[in-house]
């Protein structure tokens, strides 16, 4: 054996340098990345207004078509049903509810006239408050002039209702085929696009996303939906009970039940309508007021101790958030925009909570 010892290990060469770092976006034009997204949303919503809701209708319906192909049931045929069904029972439901809207539409105007005399009692507070303190701006020598009011003459065009109900329709039943195309062809669609991805762990990662977002989404809107549609009734039984008829009761539920989907604008828009049915239906103030303090009650028993306690602490989110999240949805997409607020919330919570170093802003959002 030689006894010379091991040559020390050469040292790198000295050119060697290490890689330049990442070039990182600035503030400025994630801003500007962020409006342009918005203003591309607000303009093309008749195009992604429908996609969103075939999506999201096609992720409730995915767990349901999963437990069909476990009866031997063909993928094709079990979204077929599923999607007749629930157009089924949304026909069932507009045939039960459209006779006493009607009715009610038809006796609008007739009551409006009959509750002047109620809005003028409960306003006249008020008026003697304005006068008394026109009075004292007249004694301190204020300004007693009107400023001339300026009316808006609108001319209606007869053709508005022909080209908008084609377009409507148009939208519905792109809606129906996108949600049908999206159950049917969905995981042909997710397997194109995993096979994109380069690495392994980016495939188990999104596979983990998505599965996460259809768990949750489901469990979501089913809870949601039972939710309210128990809400809807409990709030029917009550007016029926106070002498509402059991058609119109079942109207306002099925209303209440729908509004209860937009958190806080929706109950808003709830409480002034029942308040407006309240002296509609009923002669006495106390009376007036009571269907509006009632649906008040359920809706704070329903959003403060139901729902909580049913979804659990990882669907919770904060007030500020939904309520920004509602104001750019609602005025980017109007109604619809109010009702896919709050799911698309959660989906972005679920996807943040995944990816590594994002999880602190999914912590934001609670």
């Amino acid at each position: 054996m030689s006894d010379t010892p091991p040559a020390p290990p050469s040292a790198p060469p000295a050119d060697v340098t290490p890689p330049p770092a990442r070039p990182r976006s600035s503030s400025a034009m994630i801003v500007l990345a962020t409006l342009a997204v918005a203003f591309t949303a607000w303009a093309a919503q008749g195009l992604i207004l429908p996609i969103l809701l075939g999506m999201f209708f096609a992720l409730v319906g995915n767990p349901i078509l999963r437990g069909l192909q476990k009866l031997w049931i063909p993928r094709f045929l079990g979204a077929l049903l599923i999607v007749i069904g629930g157009l089924g029972a949304t026909g069932l439901l507009a045939l039960q509810l459209a006779e006493p809207a009607s009715e009610w539409m038809r006796q609008v105007p007739r009551e409006m006239r009959d509750l002047a005399p109620k809005l003028r009692e409960l306003a006249k507070p008020v008026q003697d408050a304005n006068e008394v303190a026109a009075d004292i701006a007249r004694a301190a020598g204020g300004d007693t002039g009107r400023a001339p009011q300026v009316v808006r003459t609108e001319v209606n065009d007869p053709y508005r209702s022909l080209t908008a109900t084609p377009k409507m329709a148009a939208q519905v039943l792109a809606v129906i085929l996108l949600t049908l195309f999206f159950m049917i062809y969905g995981d042909h669609l997710v397997r194109g696009a995993l096979a994109l991805l380069p690495g392994r762990q980016q495939k188990k990662v999104t596979v983990e996303i998505l599965h996460s977002i259809e768990r949750a989404m489901s469990r979501y809107v089913l809870t949601i939906t039972l939710i309210n549609t128990a809400m809807g009734l409990v709030l029917a039984g009550v007016l029926y009970a106070i002498g509402v008829p059991l058609s119109e009761a079942l109207l306002w539920g099925t209303m209440a039940a729908i509004l209860n989907f937009a958190p806080y604008v929706g109950p808003l828009i709830g409480m002034l309508v029942m308040l407006l049915m309240g002296f509609v239906a009923f002669d006495a103030l106390w009376q007036s007021l009571l269907p509006a303090g009632l649906y008040l009650a359920i809706h704070t028993i329903e959003g403060q101790v139901i729902t909580p306690v049913v979804l659990g602490q990882r669907m919770r989110l904060s007030p500020l958030v939904l309520v920004l999240a509602l104001m750019v949805a609602g005025w980017m997409w109007g109604i619809v925009g109010l009702l896919l607020a709050v799911p698309i919330v959660v989906c972005v919570k679920l996807v943040l909570e995944r990816i590594e170093g994002l999880d602190g802003w999914a912590r934001l959002l609670e």
